[in-house]
């Protein structure tokens, strides 16, 4: 797990090993029960039987996108990303919301 902060926003990131993406629920809920006051969990995965990713709430590919670029770029497979978000008070634009993502993100291979 890696976590950034940004005006007090929390961005934590985690990667699973993902053979399925029928186990992308597994993880998330997982999350979900260990982050209750947790705003978002934006995803994106690559598997044997699938790809993708998902917003879960932010602007339209702001967020998801960004982390399965980082799969795309760094030639991963069967791996999910997710970063929760806790809402630090203040919306943070389009630009600053995307790089908080792929920054936390990216954290996990550096």
């Amino acid at each position: 797990m890696r976590e950034i902060v940004i005006k007090k926003s929390r961005f934590l990131a985690y990667s699973f090993s993902l053979e399925d993406k029928n186990q992308i629920d597994f993880y998330l809920n997982n999350l979900k029960k260990e982050h209750k006051k947790a705003i978002h969990f934006v995803y994106a995965y690559k598997a044997d039987n699938g790809a993708g990713f998902s917003d879960d709430g932010e602007p339209k590919n702001s967020a998801g996108k960004p982390l399965f670029r980082i799969i795309e770029l760094k030639n991963l497979t069967n791996i999910l990303i997710v970063v929760v978000r806790y809402w630090g008070g203040s919306k943070l634009g389009i630009g600053p919301l995307t790089r908080a993502y792929t920054k936390a993100a990216a954290a996990l291979f550096n």
